[in-house]
């Protein structure tokens, strides 16, 4: 298991911290940086300027949205930003939800498993400098009966394949993860929860006639060390209210689904409510300290070492974290933590 950590988003107040944060991590020899994006600062920007202040860590976008993107143009950021970065990018792509696909990139949120499929398609043979020509259902390369003629990429990447991956959570967008991508970013990932999704990876492996060997497990954990795992989970809290309650609708909400299918049904119920309700700090109450303790890496470092071996055992291949803290030194202490943890669970690659 290689260690990864999350950026999160750019803008947020604590841009110098994020990037010391980045700089550190590469020091300490972690395996990938991922950028976040949703409707303020886009990802390849913050991932050129985190790789132009970095010497060995992987970049990836965690995610590009696909509303955001022409399949053509993800293939020329890919390619650039791999360029620039001397061969360290990898490409994670989402399909974002119905709330920002529509309100903010004004692109119908419909068969969204269909657009994922030719999207991807469209932007591996992009990257393989291919004479790009595509007849589909969502996307139709060059357009007929006009000037429009199939183009090729400009732009070597350096690496031969950059590697995609795909933030998905529900089950046919899992089994289609494993089908048609290199890897699977998580969210809200379990040890004890985990197997179902990954079975649905599994199935899709097989269809492509894979196996799982190979492909990148990458799920995104809050990490808080401290000597109290119960203080600790309240620094979370906020982002899993975020998340279960507030990202989506109430008809629409892809996390709140999944906590439900992790056995938090009226927990979830009663933090969407409270927090569709604008009562945010009572949202944040509800949500369970254990599916918090589930999904997080919390307490001191003894316990933080036996839930990496519990991640590693469940087939995670790139823990990601994402450290929660205001001060920007008990955050690099918190990554120093988790490396040593990781040494001590001896699980590390």
């Amino acid at each position: 298991m290689r260690l990864g950590i999350n950026m999160g988003y750019w803008g947020a107040g604590n841009d110098a911290a994020n990037l010391e944060q980045a700089k550190e991590a590469d020091r300490l020899g972690y395996s990938v940086a991922w950028v976040a994006e949703a409707y303020g600062s886009d990802a390849p920007t913050v991932l050129a300027w985190v790789a132009a202040h970095t010497e060995r860590i992987d970049v990836g976008s965690a995610i590009f949205q696909i509303p955001a993107r022409r399949p053509t143009m993800a293939a020329m950021t890919a390619a650039t930003l791999d360029t620039l970065s001397g061969g360290r990018f990898r490409l994670g792509l989402g399909v974002s939800g119905p709330q920002v696909s529509e309100g903010w990139y004004g692109v119908k949120f419909d068969k969204p498993l269909a657009r994922t499929r030719e999207y991807v398609e469209i932007v591996r043979k992009a990257l393989r400098r291919e004479r790009v020509s595509f007849d589909g259902k969502h996307f139709t390369l060059p357009l007929p009966d006009g000037p429009g003629k199939p183009l090729k990429l400009t732009v070597h990447p350096v690496r031969e394949e950059i590697p995609i991956y795909l933030a998905s959570i529900g089950p046919k967008n899992l089994e289609l993860t494993g089908e048609i991508a290199d890897g699977w970013l998580a969210i809200f990932f379990s040890p004890e929860h985990s197997r179902e999704s990954l079975d649905l990876i599994a199935k899709g492996r097989e269809k492509a006639g894979k196996t799982m060997d190979g492909f990148d497990v990458v799920p995104t954990v809050p990490l808080v060390v401290d000597d109290d795992w119960r203080a600790a989970a309240d620094l979370v809290r906020p982002y899993a209210a975020l998340y279960i309650g507030g990202m989506g609708s109430r008809e629409q909400n892809f996390y709140y689904n999944l906590a439900c299918r992790m056995g938090f049904e009226s927990a979830a119920a009663e933090i969407q409510d409270l927090y569709l309700a604008k009562d945010y700090a009572g949202a944040m109450a509800r949500v369970p300290a254990e599916f918090i303790d589930a999904t997080s890496l919390l307490g001191p470092k003894e316990r933080i070492t036996e839930k990496m071996s519990a991640l590693a055992e469940a087939g995670v291949t790139t823990l990601t974290v994402s450290p929660l803290f205001q001060e920007a030194d008990r955050a690099t202490a918190a990554l120093r933590t988790a490396v040593e943890s990781l040494d001590a669970a001896g699980v590390g690659d």
